[in-house]
Protein backbone atom coordinates (compact mmCIF):
# COMPACT_ATOMS: atom_id res chain seq x y z
CA UNK A 1 0.00 0.00 0.00
CA UNK A 2 1.15 3.37 -0.59
CA UNK A 3 1.24 6.49 1.68
CA UNK A 4 -2.02 6.79 1.90
CA UNK A 5 -2.59 4.13 3.78
CA UNK A 6 -3.72 5.19 7.56
CA UNK A 7 -3.67 2.59 10.73
CA UNK A 8 -1.39 0.05 9.79
CA UNK A 9 -1.10 -3.31 11.90
CA UNK A 10 -4.74 -3.89 13.18
CA UNK A 11 -5.61 -7.25 13.41
CA UNK A 12 -8.93 -9.97 14.08
CA UNK A 13 -9.50 -13.63 14.06
CA UNK A 14 -12.84 -12.60 11.63
CA UNK A 15 -13.56 -9.93 9.50
CA UNK A 16 -17.37 -9.59 8.75
CA UNK A 17 -17.85 -7.16 5.49
CA UNK A 18 -21.21 -6.27 5.12
CA UNK A 19 -23.54 -5.24 8.16
CA UNK A 20 -27.06 -6.10 6.62
CA UNK A 21 -29.18 -9.41 7.38
CA UNK A 22 -26.51 -11.65 7.04
CA UNK A 23 -23.69 -9.48 8.67
CA UNK A 24 -25.65 -9.54 12.00
CA UNK A 25 -26.31 -12.58 11.83
CA UNK A 26 -22.65 -13.62 10.65
CA UNK A 27 -22.01 -11.38 14.34
CA UNK A 28 -24.47 -13.09 16.32
CA UNK A 29 -23.43 -17.25 15.66
CA UNK A 30 -19.77 -15.89 15.98
CA UNK A 31 -20.17 -14.88 19.35
CA UNK A 32 -22.13 -17.45 20.52
CA UNK A 33 -19.90 -20.39 19.23
CA UNK A 34 -16.54 -19.10 18.85
CA UNK A 35 -16.49 -16.94 21.70
CA UNK A 36 -12.70 -16.68 21.77
CA UNK A 37 -12.67 -15.20 18.73
CA UNK A 38 -12.16 -11.59 17.99
CA UNK A 39 -14.59 -10.17 15.08
CA UNK A 40 -15.06 -6.82 13.53
CA UNK A 41 -17.75 -5.54 10.74
CA UNK A 42 -16.87 -3.19 7.85
CA UNK A 43 -19.49 -1.17 6.40
CA UNK A 44 -19.30 0.81 3.38
CA UNK A 45 -22.50 2.30 4.04
CA UNK A 46 -23.60 4.71 7.23
CA UNK A 47 -25.84 2.90 9.10
CA UNK A 48 -26.66 -1.30 9.30
CA UNK A 49 -29.36 -3.36 7.59
CA UNK A 50 -28.25 -3.93 3.99
CA UNK A 51 -30.75 -3.89 1.42
CA UNK A 52 -33.54 -2.64 4.11
CA UNK A 53 -31.86 0.22 4.84
CA UNK A 54 -30.96 1.20 1.11
CA UNK A 55 -34.59 0.63 -0.48
CA UNK A 56 -37.20 3.73 0.40
CA UNK A 57 -39.59 3.65 -2.05
CA UNK A 58 -43.41 3.04 -1.44
CA UNK A 59 -44.68 -0.53 -0.52
CA UNK A 60 -41.05 -1.94 0.34
CA UNK A 61 -41.88 -5.42 2.23
CA UNK A 62 -40.48 -8.38 2.25
CA UNK A 63 -41.00 -10.89 -0.66
CA UNK A 64 -40.92 -14.25 1.71
CA UNK A 65 -42.66 -14.42 4.96
CA UNK A 66 -40.71 -13.12 8.02
CA UNK A 67 -41.10 -16.27 10.21
CA UNK A 68 -38.23 -17.98 7.88
CA UNK A 69 -36.83 -14.60 6.29
CA UNK A 70 -36.25 -13.84 10.57
CA UNK A 71 -33.31 -14.93 12.20
CA UNK A 72 -33.32 -18.67 14.13
CA UNK A 73 -32.07 -17.04 17.10
CA UNK A 74 -34.38 -14.32 17.53
CA UNK A 75 -38.42 -14.69 17.11
CA UNK A 76 -40.16 -12.51 14.57
CA UNK A 77 -43.11 -10.73 16.91
CA UNK A 78 -44.95 -8.31 14.54
CA UNK A 79 -48.55 -9.54 13.75
CA UNK A 80 -47.46 -8.98 9.69
CA UNK A 81 -46.04 -12.08 8.49
CA UNK A 82 -45.05 -10.16 5.00
CA UNK A 83 -43.06 -7.14 6.75
CA UNK A 84 -42.91 -3.75 5.25
CA UNK A 85 -39.29 -2.82 4.99
CA UNK A 86 -39.02 -0.13 8.34
CA UNK A 87 -40.35 -2.93 10.38
CA UNK A 88 -37.43 -5.37 8.91
CA UNK A 89 -35.04 -2.16 9.33
CA UNK A 90 -36.01 -2.31 13.08
CA UNK A 91 -35.85 -5.40 13.62
CA UNK A 92 -32.35 -6.18 12.44
CA UNK A 93 -30.88 -2.65 14.58
CA UNK A 94 -32.90 -4.26 17.66
CA UNK A 95 -31.06 -7.56 16.70
CA UNK A 96 -27.62 -5.86 16.39
CA UNK A 97 -28.22 -3.43 20.11
CA UNK A 98 -29.52 -6.68 21.93
CA UNK A 99 -26.41 -8.63 21.49
CA UNK A 100 -23.94 -5.73 21.38
CA UNK A 101 -23.29 -6.36 17.60
CA UNK A 102 -23.98 -2.42 16.73
CA UNK A 103 -20.77 -1.93 18.72
CA UNK A 104 -18.38 -3.53 16.40
CA UNK A 105 -19.20 -1.88 13.28
CA UNK A 106 -16.88 0.70 11.24
CA UNK A 107 -19.29 2.52 9.39
CA UNK A 108 -18.42 4.00 5.66
CA UNK A 109 -15.67 1.64 5.64
CA UNK A 110 -15.38 0.28 1.61
CA UNK A 111 -13.13 -2.82 0.98
CA UNK A 112 -11.75 -2.82 -1.98
CA UNK A 113 -9.00 -5.06 -1.98
CA UNK A 114 -8.18 -8.44 0.24
CA UNK A 115 -4.84 -10.56 -0.54
CA UNK A 116 -4.16 -13.84 1.40
CA UNK A 117 -0.77 -14.73 2.24
CA UNK A 118 0.31 -18.46 2.36
CA UNK A 119 3.69 -17.24 4.64
CA UNK A 120 1.70 -15.59 7.49
CA UNK A 121 -2.28 -17.56 6.34
CA UNK A 122 -3.71 -13.92 7.08
CA UNK A 123 -5.69 -11.72 4.82
CA UNK A 124 -4.83 -8.36 4.15
CA UNK A 125 -7.66 -6.30 3.53
CA UNK A 126 -7.60 -3.05 2.45
CA UNK A 127 -10.62 -0.20 2.59
CA UNK A 128 -11.83 3.04 2.00
CA UNK A 129 -12.77 4.87 4.68
CA UNK A 130 -16.08 7.07 3.16
CA UNK A 131 -14.91 10.84 5.53
CA UNK A 132 -11.61 11.22 4.49
CA UNK A 133 -10.97 8.93 1.16
CA UNK A 134 -7.92 7.27 3.21
CA UNK A 135 -7.37 3.42 3.03
CA UNK A 136 -7.49 1.80 6.08
CA UNK A 137 -5.38 -1.35 6.12
CA UNK A 138 -6.01 -4.53 8.69
CA UNK A 139 -5.54 -7.95 8.41
CA UNK A 140 -7.53 -11.27 10.04
CA UNK A 141 -7.21 -14.87 9.88
CA UNK A 142 -10.60 -15.70 8.14
CA UNK A 143 -12.41 -13.50 5.97
CA UNK A 144 -16.63 -14.14 5.80
CA UNK A 145 -18.41 -11.73 2.55
CA UNK A 146 -21.89 -10.98 4.34
CA UNK A 147 -21.89 -8.24 1.10
CA UNK A 148 -25.23 -10.24 -0.98
CA UNK A 149 -24.93 -9.92 -5.03
CA UNK A 150 -26.17 -6.66 -5.60
CA UNK A 151 -24.88 -3.46 -6.65
CA UNK A 152 -25.88 -0.85 -3.91
CA UNK A 153 -24.67 1.92 -6.13
CA UNK A 154 -26.67 1.33 -8.92
CA UNK A 155 -29.35 -0.52 -10.30
CA UNK A 156 -30.01 -1.91 -13.75
CA UNK A 157 -31.83 0.28 -16.09
CA UNK A 158 -31.99 -0.90 -20.17
CA UNK A 159 -31.71 1.51 -22.74
CA UNK A 160 -34.83 4.12 -23.64
CA UNK A 161 -34.84 5.16 -26.51
CA UNK A 162 -35.75 9.25 -26.38
CA UNK A 163 -35.69 9.42 -22.56
CA UNK A 164 -34.02 12.57 -22.48
CA UNK A 165 -36.58 13.93 -24.63
CA UNK A 166 -39.33 13.38 -21.86
CA UNK A 167 -39.87 16.35 -19.63
CA UNK A 168 -41.42 14.77 -16.46
CA UNK A 169 -39.21 13.05 -14.06
CA UNK A 170 -37.70 9.64 -13.92
CA UNK A 171 -36.73 7.31 -11.16
CA UNK A 172 -35.20 4.46 -10.57
CA UNK A 173 -36.63 2.36 -7.17
CA UNK A 174 -32.87 1.62 -5.88
CA UNK A 175 -32.39 5.73 -6.29
CA UNK A 176 -35.74 6.78 -4.50
CA UNK A 177 -35.90 9.55 -1.96
CA UNK A 178 -38.14 11.43 -0.13
CA UNK A 179 -38.34 14.07 -2.64
CA UNK A 180 -40.14 11.93 -5.65
CA UNK A 181 -43.34 13.52 -5.77
CA UNK A 182 -46.44 11.10 -7.15
CA UNK A 183 -49.45 12.82 -5.37
CA UNK A 184 -52.33 13.01 -8.08
CA UNK A 185 -49.56 11.95 -10.82
CA UNK A 186 -49.92 10.23 -14.01
CA UNK A 187 -47.14 7.26 -13.06
CA UNK A 188 -45.48 4.36 -15.52
CA UNK A 189 -43.99 1.42 -13.73
CA UNK A 190 -41.90 -0.45 -15.78
CA UNK A 191 -40.98 -3.63 -15.15
CA UNK A 192 -43.40 -6.50 -13.58
CA UNK A 193 -40.77 -7.98 -11.09
CA UNK A 194 -40.58 -8.31 -6.92
CA UNK A 195 -40.33 -4.32 -7.23
CA UNK A 196 -43.10 -3.79 -9.47
CA UNK A 197 -46.16 -5.75 -8.23
CA UNK A 198 -44.48 -3.95 -4.27
CA UNK A 199 -44.53 -0.76 -5.82
CA UNK A 200 -47.97 -0.23 -8.19
CA UNK A 201 -50.44 -0.59 -5.02
CA UNK A 202 -48.89 1.53 -2.89
CA UNK A 203 -48.62 4.07 -5.53
CA UNK A 204 -51.96 4.01 -6.46
CA UNK A 205 -53.28 5.08 -2.73
CA UNK A 206 -51.80 8.71 -3.67
CA UNK A 207 -51.24 8.74 -7.19
CA UNK A 208 -54.07 9.74 -10.33
CA UNK A 209 -53.44 6.85 -12.30
CA UNK A 210 -50.38 3.80 -12.04
CA UNK A 211 -49.68 1.68 -15.51
CA UNK A 212 -47.48 -1.31 -14.94
CA UNK A 213 -45.84 -1.74 -18.39
CA UNK A 214 -43.97 -5.02 -18.59
CA UNK A 215 -42.70 -6.70 -21.75
CA UNK A 216 -43.93 -10.26 -20.06
CA UNK A 217 -45.52 -11.14 -17.48
CA UNK A 218 -44.49 -12.64 -14.11
CA UNK A 219 -45.84 -15.51 -12.22
CA UNK A 220 -47.57 -13.99 -9.03
CA UNK A 221 -48.99 -15.14 -5.57
CA UNK A 222 -51.13 -13.75 -3.39
CA UNK A 223 -50.75 -14.62 0.30
CA UNK A 224 -51.98 -13.43 3.71
CA UNK A 225 -50.57 -10.61 5.02
CA UNK A 226 -51.36 -12.42 8.49
CA UNK A 227 -50.14 -15.73 9.08
CA UNK A 228 -53.15 -17.02 11.81
CA UNK A 229 -51.52 -20.21 12.56
CA UNK A 230 -48.85 -18.10 13.75
CA UNK A 231 -51.07 -16.12 15.43
CA UNK A 232 -52.81 -19.09 17.48
CA UNK A 233 -49.69 -21.10 18.37
CA UNK A 234 -48.49 -17.64 20.08
CA UNK A 235 -51.20 -17.32 21.86
CA UNK A 236 -50.69 -20.72 23.07
CA UNK A 237 -46.91 -21.57 23.24
CA UNK A 238 -44.37 -19.95 24.52
CA UNK A 239 -42.86 -17.53 22.47
CA UNK A 240 -39.78 -19.60 21.38
CA UNK A 241 -41.68 -23.06 20.27
CA UNK A 242 -44.46 -21.32 18.77
CA UNK A 243 -41.86 -19.35 16.49
CA UNK A 244 -39.48 -22.34 15.87
CA UNK A 245 -42.58 -24.42 14.66
CA UNK A 246 -43.83 -21.50 12.72
CA UNK A 247 -40.91 -21.56 11.15
CA UNK A 248 -40.51 -24.92 9.69
CA UNK A 249 -44.16 -24.62 8.93
CA UNK A 250 -43.62 -22.44 6.46
CA UNK A 251 -40.20 -23.68 5.52
CA UNK A 252 -42.01 -27.31 4.34
CA UNK A 253 -44.27 -25.10 2.81
CA UNK A 254 -42.06 -23.34 1.04
CA UNK A 255 -40.23 -26.49 0.16
CA UNK A 256 -43.18 -28.23 -1.34
CA UNK A 257 -44.41 -25.39 -3.48
CA UNK A 258 -41.19 -25.39 -5.09
CA UNK A 259 -41.03 -28.97 -6.06
CA UNK A 260 -44.75 -28.93 -7.37
CA UNK A 261 -43.17 -26.21 -9.56
CA UNK A 262 -40.52 -27.89 -10.83
CA UNK A 263 -41.90 -31.37 -10.82
CA UNK A 264 -45.31 -30.44 -12.40
CA UNK A 265 -44.96 -27.42 -14.37
CA UNK A 266 -48.02 -27.67 -16.23
CA UNK A 267 -50.16 -28.24 -13.63
CA UNK A 268 -48.34 -25.28 -11.21
CA UNK A 269 -48.82 -22.89 -13.90
CA UNK A 270 -52.44 -23.38 -14.67
CA UNK A 271 -53.30 -23.59 -10.68
CA UNK A 272 -51.06 -19.97 -10.43
CA UNK A 273 -52.75 -18.52 -13.31
CA UNK A 274 -56.22 -19.50 -12.16
CA UNK A 275 -55.80 -18.04 -8.72
CA UNK A 276 -54.86 -14.66 -10.59
CA UNK A 277 -57.75 -14.48 -12.83
CA UNK A 278 -60.16 -15.17 -9.77
CA UNK A 279 -58.70 -12.57 -7.93
CA UNK A 280 -59.02 -10.12 -11.09
CA UNK A 281 -62.71 -10.72 -11.25
CA UNK A 282 -63.29 -9.78 -14.47
CA UNK A 283 -61.21 -6.60 -14.27
CA UNK A 284 -58.64 -7.44 -16.80
CA UNK A 285 -57.97 -10.42 -19.20
CA UNK A 286 -55.23 -12.80 -17.92
CA UNK A 287 -54.21 -13.16 -21.67
CA UNK A 288 -51.21 -11.44 -21.96
CA UNK A 289 -50.93 -9.85 -18.76
CA UNK A 290 -50.57 -12.96 -16.40
CA UNK A 291 -49.79 -15.96 -18.21
CA UNK A 292 -45.75 -15.94 -18.34
CA UNK A 293 -44.58 -18.03 -21.06
CA UNK A 294 -41.89 -19.85 -19.42
CA UNK A 295 -42.45 -22.68 -16.70
CA UNK A 296 -42.59 -21.87 -12.94
CA UNK A 297 -39.35 -21.21 -10.80
CA UNK A 298 -37.51 -20.59 -14.05
CA UNK A 299 -37.67 -17.12 -12.09
CA UNK A 300 -38.45 -15.83 -8.86
CA UNK A 301 -42.29 -16.18 -8.02
CA UNK A 302 -43.90 -12.82 -7.15
CA UNK A 303 -45.66 -12.69 -3.54
CA UNK A 304 -48.35 -10.05 -3.24
CA UNK A 305 -49.76 -10.20 0.51
CA UNK A 306 -53.78 -10.25 0.47
CA UNK A 307 -54.42 -9.94 -3.33
CA UNK A 308 -53.34 -5.90 -2.91
CA UNK A 309 -52.83 -5.56 -6.76
CA UNK A 310 -55.56 -6.93 -7.76
CA UNK A 311 -57.48 -5.20 -5.20
CA UNK A 312 -55.89 -1.84 -6.94
CA UNK A 313 -56.70 -3.29 -10.54
CA UNK A 314 -59.89 -3.87 -9.85
CA UNK A 315 -60.38 -0.49 -8.26
CA UNK A 316 -59.72 1.43 -11.77
CA UNK A 317 -56.88 3.02 -10.48
CA UNK A 318 -53.86 0.72 -11.54
CA UNK A 319 -53.59 -1.10 -15.11
CA UNK A 320 -51.50 -3.26 -16.94
CA UNK A 321 -49.96 -2.96 -20.16
CA UNK A 322 -48.27 -5.69 -21.98
CA UNK A 323 -46.23 -4.14 -24.75
CA UNK A 324 -42.52 -3.02 -25.64
CA UNK A 325 -40.96 0.73 -26.22
CA UNK A 326 -40.50 2.30 -29.12
CA UNK A 327 -39.82 5.26 -27.54
CA UNK A 328 -40.12 8.49 -25.15
CA UNK A 329 -42.11 11.72 -26.40
CA UNK A 330 -42.38 14.77 -24.14
CA UNK A 331 -44.97 13.97 -21.85
CA UNK A 332 -45.32 9.51 -22.71
CA UNK A 333 -44.17 6.41 -23.97
CA UNK A 334 -45.07 5.65 -27.18
CA UNK A 335 -45.32 1.42 -27.37
CA UNK A 336 -44.49 -0.65 -30.45
CA UNK A 337 -48.27 -1.17 -30.95
CA UNK A 338 -48.43 2.57 -31.46
CA UNK A 339 -49.95 3.03 -28.31
CA UNK A 340 -49.22 6.06 -26.00
CA UNK A 341 -49.06 5.87 -22.18
CA UNK A 342 -49.59 9.34 -20.66
CA UNK A 343 -47.01 10.09 -17.52
CA UNK A 344 -45.65 12.66 -14.96
CA UNK A 345 -43.21 10.24 -13.21
CA UNK A 346 -41.92 7.17 -14.58
CA UNK A 347 -40.31 4.75 -12.17
CA UNK A 348 -37.91 1.70 -13.63
CA UNK A 349 -38.35 -1.15 -12.20
CA UNK A 350 -36.25 -3.23 -14.42
CA UNK A 351 -34.17 -4.77 -12.43
CA UNK A 352 -30.74 -4.73 -10.32
CA UNK A 353 -27.01 -5.21 -11.16
CA UNK A 354 -24.64 -8.10 -9.58
CA UNK A 355 -21.88 -7.81 -7.64
CA UNK A 356 -20.22 -10.68 -5.88
CA UNK A 357 -17.69 -10.36 -3.02
CA UNK A 358 -18.81 -6.69 -3.03
CA UNK A 359 -16.70 -5.90 -5.66
CA UNK A 360 -13.66 -6.38 -3.80
CA UNK A 361 -10.21 -7.25 -6.12
CA UNK A 362 -9.30 -10.68 -4.65
CA UNK A 363 -5.76 -11.98 -5.11
CA UNK A 364 -3.50 -15.22 -3.23
CA UNK A 365 -0.34 -15.24 -2.46
CA UNK A 366 0.31 -12.53 -5.45
CA UNK A 367 -2.67 -14.23 -7.86
CA UNK A 368 -5.48 -12.48 -8.89
CA UNK A 369 -8.93 -14.48 -8.29
CA UNK A 370 -11.40 -13.88 -10.43
CA UNK A 371 -14.91 -15.31 -8.81
CA UNK A 372 -16.30 -16.75 -12.62
CA UNK A 373 -12.77 -19.21 -12.37
CA UNK A 374 -13.85 -20.44 -9.00
CA UNK A 375 -16.34 -23.20 -8.00
CA UNK A 376 -18.40 -23.12 -4.95
CA UNK A 377 -18.33 -25.28 -2.48
CA UNK A 378 -21.05 -26.39 -0.29
CA UNK A 379 -22.47 -22.81 -1.39
CA UNK A 380 -19.94 -21.27 1.21
CA UNK A 381 -16.63 -21.28 0.06
CA UNK A 382 -14.50 -20.65 -3.34
CA UNK A 383 -12.55 -22.96 -4.58
CA UNK A 384 -9.00 -22.85 -3.85
CA UNK A 385 -9.64 -19.55 -1.99
CA UNK A 386 -8.22 -19.85 1.96
CA UNK A 387 -9.83 -18.61 4.79
CA UNK A 388 -13.08 -17.21 3.22
CA UNK A 389 -16.58 -17.84 3.06
CA UNK A 390 -19.25 -16.21 1.68
CA UNK A 391 -23.29 -15.33 2.95
CA UNK A 392 -25.62 -16.13 -0.33
CA UNK A 393 -29.05 -17.56 0.62
CA UNK A 394 -31.96 -19.09 -1.63
CA UNK A 395 -33.22 -17.72 -4.74
CA UNK A 396 -36.47 -19.95 -3.89
CA UNK A 397 -36.70 -19.53 -0.49
CA UNK A 398 -35.99 -16.79 2.40
CA UNK A 399 -32.38 -15.24 2.36
CA UNK A 400 -31.68 -16.20 6.59
CA UNK A 401 -32.36 -19.46 6.12
CA UNK A 402 -29.69 -20.49 3.90
CA UNK A 403 -27.66 -17.36 5.99
CA UNK A 404 -28.09 -19.06 9.20
CA UNK A 405 -27.02 -22.37 8.21
CA UNK A 406 -23.58 -21.02 6.26
CA UNK A 407 -22.58 -19.01 9.42
CA UNK A 408 -22.91 -21.91 11.21
CA UNK A 409 -20.86 -24.27 9.24
CA UNK A 410 -18.36 -21.37 8.88
CA UNK A 411 -18.56 -21.38 13.53
CA UNK A 412 -17.80 -25.60 12.87
CA UNK A 413 -14.97 -24.81 10.35
CA UNK A 414 -13.18 -22.54 12.57
CA UNK A 415 -13.69 -24.45 16.31
CA UNK A 416 -12.06 -27.94 13.94
CA UNK A 417 -9.12 -25.26 13.29
CA UNK A 418 -8.78 -24.54 16.58
CA UNK A 419 -9.51 -27.85 18.16
CA UNK A 420 -6.31 -29.45 15.68
CA UNK A 421 -4.21 -26.77 15.54
CA UNK A 422 -4.81 -25.62 12.05
CA UNK A 423 -4.42 -21.86 10.67
CA UNK A 424 -5.83 -22.88 7.06
CA UNK A 425 -8.84 -24.29 5.70
CA UNK A 426 -9.21 -24.29 1.44
CA UNK A 427 -11.63 -26.17 -0.40
CA UNK A 428 -9.85 -27.66 -3.92
CA UNK A 429 -11.41 -30.11 -6.72
CA UNK A 430 -10.93 -33.52 -7.01
CA UNK A 431 -10.18 -34.44 -10.98
CA UNK A 432 -12.96 -35.56 -12.41
CA UNK A 433 -15.20 -32.66 -10.82
CA UNK A 434 -16.73 -30.72 -13.97
CA UNK A 435 -17.86 -26.91 -13.51
CA UNK A 436 -21.31 -27.51 -15.69
CA UNK A 437 -23.55 -24.84 -14.49
CA UNK A 438 -23.43 -21.00 -12.67
CA UNK A 439 -24.56 -20.38 -9.09
CA UNK A 440 -27.53 -18.80 -9.49
CA UNK A 441 -29.61 -21.35 -11.34
CA UNK A 442 -32.63 -18.79 -12.55
CA UNK A 443 -33.81 -17.34 -15.94
CA UNK A 444 -33.55 -13.68 -14.18
CA UNK A 445 -32.69 -11.06 -16.62
CA UNK A 446 -30.44 -9.99 -13.41
CA UNK A 447 -28.96 -13.67 -13.62
CA UNK A 448 -27.92 -13.69 -16.64
CA UNK A 449 -26.33 -10.28 -17.43
CA UNK A 450 -23.90 -11.38 -14.71
CA UNK A 451 -23.18 -15.19 -15.98
CA UNK A 452 -19.72 -14.07 -16.67
CA UNK A 453 -18.99 -12.66 -13.28
CA UNK A 454 -20.19 -15.22 -10.95
CA UNK A 455 -18.79 -18.45 -9.86
CA UNK A 456 -19.48 -21.92 -10.67
CA UNK A 457 -21.09 -24.77 -9.90
CA UNK A 458 -20.59 -28.94 -10.35
CA UNK A 459 -23.05 -31.80 -10.93
CA UNK A 460 -22.81 -33.10 -7.52
CA UNK A 461 -22.08 -32.41 -3.89
CA UNK A 462 -20.51 -30.82 -2.42
CA UNK A 463 -20.35 -28.65 -5.66
CA UNK A 464 -23.74 -28.74 -6.09
CA UNK A 465 -26.31 -26.03 -5.16
CA UNK A 466 -29.50 -28.29 -4.10
CA UNK A 467 -31.47 -24.76 -3.05
CA UNK A 468 -33.04 -27.20 -0.50
CA UNK A 469 -32.78 -26.44 3.40
CA UNK A 470 -33.42 -29.71 4.61
CA UNK A 471 -30.48 -31.16 2.84
CA UNK A 472 -28.46 -28.49 3.41
CA UNK A 473 -29.30 -28.23 7.36
CA UNK A 474 -27.76 -31.97 7.22
CA UNK A 475 -24.72 -31.17 4.85
CA UNK A 476 -23.67 -28.09 6.96
CA UNK A 477 -24.72 -29.17 10.26
CA UNK A 478 -23.48 -32.71 10.69
CA UNK A 479 -21.73 -33.82 7.77
CA UNK A 480 -17.71 -34.51 8.14
CA UNK A 481 -15.47 -31.21 7.48
CA UNK A 482 -11.91 -33.20 6.46
CA UNK A 483 -14.00 -34.34 3.45
CA UNK A 484 -10.74 -34.90 1.11
CA UNK A 485 -12.00 -31.67 -0.60
CA UNK A 486 -11.82 -29.12 2.40
CA UNK A 487 -8.11 -29.12 3.02
CA UNK A 488 -6.62 -28.12 6.70
CA UNK A 489 -3.15 -26.99 7.57
CA UNK A 490 -0.65 -24.62 8.55
CA UNK A 491 1.03 -21.33 7.41
CA UNK A 492 3.94 -22.06 5.97
CA UNK A 493 6.49 -19.20 8.23
CA UNK A 494 5.69 -17.46 11.18
CA UNK A 495 4.48 -14.12 11.02
CA UNK A 496 7.11 -11.91 11.84
CA UNK A 497 5.18 -9.18 14.64
CA UNK A 498 2.60 -9.88 17.22
CA UNK A 499 -1.11 -8.89 15.98
CA UNK A 500 -2.54 -5.97 17.39
CA UNK A 501 -6.39 -6.72 18.07
CA UNK A 502 -8.74 -3.44 17.30
CA UNK A 503 -11.66 -5.03 19.42
CA UNK A 504 -12.93 -3.30 22.59
CA UNK A 505 -12.85 -5.16 25.74
CA UNK A 506 -16.20 -6.01 25.85
CA UNK A 507 -15.87 -8.14 22.50
CA UNK A 508 -13.36 -10.40 23.76
CA UNK A 509 -15.57 -11.39 27.22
Amino acid sequence: MGSGSAELGRHVDVLIVGAGLSGIGAAYHLRTRCPGKTFAILEARESLGGTWDLFRYPGIRSDSDMYTLGYSFRPWTNPKAIADGPSILSYIRETAETHGIDREIRYRHRVVRASWSSETARWTVDAVEGASGETVRLTCGFLLMCSGYYDYDQGYTPELPGRERFRGSIVHPQKWSGDVDYEGKRVVVIGSGATAVTLVPALAKRAAHVTMLQRSPTYILSVPERDFIADFLREHLPGELAYAITRWKNVVLTMALYEWCRRYPKHAKGVLVRQVEKLLGGAMDIEPHFTPTYAPWDQRLCLVPDADLFEAIRGGNVSVVTDHIDTFTERAIRLQSGEELAADLIVTATGLRLKLLGGLALDVDGRRVLPADTMVYKGTMLSDVPNLAMVVGYTNASWTLKADLSCEYVCRVLRHMDEHGHAVCCPHPTDGVVADRPVLDLMSGYVKRALHELPRQGAKSPWRLYQNYALDRLVLRYSPLADGTLTFGQRSARPSQKPVSMMSRSARA
